[in-house]
This record gives structure tokens, C-alpha cells and sequence, in this order.
């Protein structure tokens, strides 16, 4: 259903290389790269990101929340860790989560813009 999804950012060579790093374990890769934006994906730009000179830091209660899957659990783990290495800042360690209709394993970071980037993986029914 969704496309594309794209994030305004305040510092496009600070956050392509945040953002580089923390999409690795995820399977992404930086595809398009224009100088003021910047696309990441598998095999086309799934997530962009945007200059916006003069950005103010985004309050952490915007609501801005971006969901990215990953293959297993540790990639979650991975994808968190790197991003508190580079400049991301903590918003729910790796662990189990429970949404709405199943549950999950997830974690939570804040890039050096304040957007709310997570990491899920859905365990996979156990084989009979």
C-alpha cells in the first residue's frame, strides 16, 4: 500500500551516513543519492530522506513513527545498537512487544533529527 516514505532531515551528510548504518542490518542500501536527498531501499528508494535547511529538532512527541521490518531478531538487536554507536538515542531497548493483533520483537530509536525509527521482526508460526 505504502510506496515510498520520506523524512526531513537537518544535516543530509550526518543522517545519510546515520541512516546508512542503521539500515544495513535491515537489508537496505542507499540507492539515489541527489545531494539534498537521499533514497534508501532493496531495490528501489523505499525511504528518502530530505534536506530542510534550518530544521529545528523534531519534538519526540510529534508522533512521527516509522516501522521498518527486519529478517530475524537479531537485526533488531543490530539495527539498535548501531544507531546508539552513530548518534541515535534510545526509545525501547530489543525486546518483545505486543501490538495490536500479535505480537512482536522491536526496537526503538530517535535519529539525530528526533525521528522515530523502529525495527520489528514477526516470529513465524513453528512448523508442525
Amino acid at each position: 500500500m505504502i510506496d515510498h516514505v520520506s523524512v526531513a532531515v537537518s544535516d543530509i551528510a550526518q543522517s545519510a551516513a546515520f541512516y546508512e548504518r542503521i539500515l544495513a542490518p535491515l537489508g537496505l542500501q542507499k540507492i539515489v543519492d541527489r545531494g539534498v536527498s537521499v533514497g534508501f531501499g532493496k531495490a528501489y528508494p523505499e525511504l528518502w530522506l530530505n534536506l530542510r535547511e534550518g530544521l529545528a529538532l523534531i519534538s519526540e512527541t510529534t508522533g512521527i513513527h516509522i516501522a521498518l521490518r527486519a529478517k530475524n531478531e537479531d537485526a533488531v538487536r543490530e539495527f539498535h545498537a548501531v544507531a546508539l554507536a552513530h548518534g541515535g538515542k534510545d526509545s525501547g531497548s530489543p525486546g518483545p512487544r505486543q501490538a495490536a493483533l500479535t505480537a512482536y520483537f522491536g526496537a526503538f530509536v530517535f535519529d539525530p533529527d528526533g525521528n522515530k525509527i523502529e525495527a520489528v521482526n514477526f516470529p513465524r508460526p513453528e512448523s508442525p
